[in-house]
């Protein structure tokens, strides 16, 4: 609407009187719309109809429904036209052509020529059968008949009624008169309702082959949600991936292009599949498209796995359901059993789940550990879960360095050594940690050769955040660096000296780090694990760091595992764990145990030991006092074997007590009056006698001072 102003107004001088001023608004009409035409209207009219969703939705599922019927009866034809003719046969020959698999294909052609042969003498009986159809029916008839007045005679001669002769007779002319009654009678119904059940069967058919286009299915489907993985679809993704040599092959083989694959079975929560691949394409081009042929089987990369398992040229595929890898796997049986126990020998760690749903378990029995990963992806947890469940086990030792700190105090009072901390003076205590690792073991070595069926305690020298020692700048009072990856680094040395025969006295190395290099993860040292684990790391290149060639060759792809969103989930390659018979590496979603937790199993561990003294720092270049060492490292037991003695001694200082052997030991406690003695066939030392000896000395010290 529009209005007009008008202003009327005189002159406003206050001497004269001229009138008021007055303002005029006139308001007119809106103007009037454009005219539309007629043809305008009515196609918006049917624009608007025709885009609806409801119009749509009624659209999309009268023409899916159709195509059905369509489809079905198409298939349903093949199906009839391969049953009666040898087309089944050719096609699979030319599948078997195309893969390049000549011995199948001789196979499939044999079959062809005895199904031809079969057919031909099918045919030339049918030559004969017309006139032998005839005799049949009328020797047939003739039979039927005699039956009936044989049967007639006995009735009549029975009631001796001579009519009943022909009594069966005419009853059986009866019966049948009445079956074409009654076939007169449903004929026309038949006639009606026999076309729409053939159009209902092939519908069903039609239905259950989802035989319509994608623009026709329903929404769930064209989206690929809920979509369940079929052979056409795995061949469809197949062909669709890019691989010029497999695209063609899979096109001559037609319909038969799922003769590539092996059933496909249920695995945990997905499906799994071998693909035997055509000749000329080979399984580095299928792995090098997994996104690729992910997203062709409406799946995200992480949720379709691509390894290699022995038969040549084949690929094993296993695909997870739509989102089943998001959700979290249950809890440790560490939390949920207070009465599991540990055997470092004969049992296996609880880590996880595989991909197929199954328990994933670890042995560790002397073998030396690697884990890897990107920061915050779960490796201090995976690597304290292995270590939580070995504490169950009262005969191993464990001496750990946290070079970060604060993930592992729960393991005060179950290590003999513990240290927590990020800084180089935390470095350098945990290479003299790891130095008197290496002399404990050159220790056990020397024992053995004088008696070779000598058993040790398994000895676990943990150090997490290994890169923080590996990259130490820090170099001792002789010039040599405690980091490093050369000769003349202290910590590298060290490790590299436990890889190479610490195992078999059970002195093993465990490490986590993150983001491995060359520079703070050497190779020897990565090399020198038997068990190497990797969760998502960054490039292939890091991958191959982690795990190994082989492994990588063979599939195993961390770095494609999602940072943030896959915690916890890592690559496994080790002998001590269950793979799938033809890989070289297993992926498994770990059991996460959380802080509190972890201090429940740890004092379950601390209940089983017998008081355990942590030393918190290594002291060096003090003078010990034996009998006072040997009196604080008995703890509360009432007594200890001497052998676990001197084990406790050298992690209370390697420097002193590393070298001591038996008589070092029965030397200090004879001349105490405090001697080692048998128990149970083994000689072992008394809490009670060495700490009164020692009272002894300190009272015996005090009198003399006095004096």
């Amino acid at each position: 609407m529009t209005e007009n102003v008008i202003n009327l107004h005189k002159d406003t001088d206050p001497t004269a009187d001229t009138g008021t001023v007055t303002t005029l608004t006139v308001v007119t009409d809106p103007a009037p719309a454009p005219f539309v035409p007629l043809w305008v209207r009515s196609g918006r009219a049917i624009r608007r109809i025709a885009t609806d969703e409801r119009t749509t939705t009624t659209g999309r599922a009268i023409a899916r429904h159709t195509l059905y019927t369509l489809n079905g009866g198409r298939i349903m034809a093949r199906r009839t036209w391969d049953g009666r003719t040898g087309a089944r046969y050719e096609r699979m020959l030319r599948a078997a052509e195309a893969q390049g698999n000549l011995e199948v294909a001789e196979e499939w052609e044999d079959r062809l020529q005895r199904f031809r042969d079969a057919r031909h003498r099918r045919r030339m009986d049918l030559l004969h059968s017309p006139l032998d159809a005839a005799k049949g029916v009328a020797a047939g008839t003739g039979m039927g008949i005699a039956v009936l007045v044989a049967l007639g005679i006995v009735m009549a001669l029975n009631t001796k009624e001579v009519k009943d002769v022909i009594t069966p007779l005419s009853a059986t002319i009866e019966f049948i008169g009445a079956l074409i009654h009654i076939v007169q009678v449903i004929w026309p119904y038949a006639v009606v309702l026999g076309p729409l059940f053939g159009l209902l069967g092939m519908w069903s058919v039609g239905r259950h082959q989802q035989a319509a286009p994608q623009w026709a299915l329903p929404a769930n489907v064209r989206s690929g949600e809920g979509e369940p993985i079929t052979p056409s679809i795995v061949v469809k993704a197949l062909r669709d991936l890019g691989i010029p040599a497999l695209r063609n092959a899979i096109k001559e083989m037609g319909d038969v292009g799922a003769s590539m694959l092996s059933p496909i079975t249920i695995a945990g929560c997905g499906v799994e599949v071998d693909v035997t691949l055509p000749s000329g394409v080979s399984t580095n081009e299928v792995q090098n498209r997994r996104r690729k042929l992910a997203e062709n089987l409406t799946r995200h990369e992480h949720e379709v796995f691509i390894t290699i398992p022995e038969a040549a040229r084949t690929v094993r595929l296993w695909i997870a359901d739509s989102g089943a890898l998001d959700e979290p796997i249950g809890p440790s049986p560490l939390v949920t059993d207070e009465s599991l126990t540990a055997n470092y020998k004969t049992g296996r760690a609880p880590w996880g789940q595989d991909l197929r749903g199954d328990a994933a378990a670890l042995s560790l029995y002397q073998r030396h550990l690697l884990i890897t990963g990107l920061s915050n992806q779960g490796k201090t947890a995976s690597l304290r879960s292995l270590a939580l469940w070995a504490a169950l086990d009262k005969t191993v030792e464990f001496r750990l360095a946290d070079l970060k700190g604060g993930d592992w105090a729960m393991f005060d009072g179950i290590a003999t050594v513990l240290i927590q901390g990020p800084t180089d003076e935390h470095v350098i205590e945990a290479t003299e940690m790891v130095e008197a690792v290496v002399d404990e073991m050159n220790r056990r070595i020397a024992a053995r050769q004088h008696d070779p069926s000598m058993v040790f305690d398994p000895l676990i020298c943990i150090v997490d955040e290994a890169q923080v020692a590996f990259m130490c700048p820090v170099k001792d009072e002789e010039g040599r660096p405690y980091g490093g990856s050369k000769a003349t680094s202290r910590y590298f040395m060290a490790v590299r000296k436990i890889h190479n025969q610490g195992r078999v006295v059970n002195v093993l190395m465990w490490q986590g780090t993150q983001d491995p290099t060359d520079q703070n993860l050497p190779k020897l040292v990565r090399e020198g694990a038997h068990t190497r684990a990797a969760l998502a790391l960054g490039t292939e290149s890091q991958a191959v760091m982690a795990l190994g060639e082989k492994a990588v060759n063979g599939g195993a792809a961390p770095n494609l595992l999602r940072p943030g969103l896959d915690k916890g989930t890592l690559v496994v390659a080790s002998d001590g764990i269950d793979i799938p018979k033809g890989q070289s590496s297993i992926t498994v979603r770990t059991h996460f145990i959380g802080d509190d937790d972890a201090k429940a199993i740890a004092a379950r561990a601390k209940a089983m030991r017998s008081g355990v003294t942590t030393l918190h720092v290594i002291e060096k270049g003090v003078e010990r006092d034996a009998l006072a060492d040997i009196a604080g490292v008995l703890g509360s037991d009432a007594r200890v074997r001497t052998q676990e003695v001197i084990n406790r001694l050298a992690a209370l200082d390697a420097d002193a007590y590393g070298g001591w052997s038996f008589l070092d030991l029965k030397r200090v406690l004879d001349a105490a009056g405090a001697e080692p003695y048998k128990s149970d066939g083994r000689m072992v030392v008394a809490r009670d006698r060495v700490t009164t000896a020692l009272a002894n000395r300190d009272a015996d010290g005090s009198a003399s001072a006095s004096e």
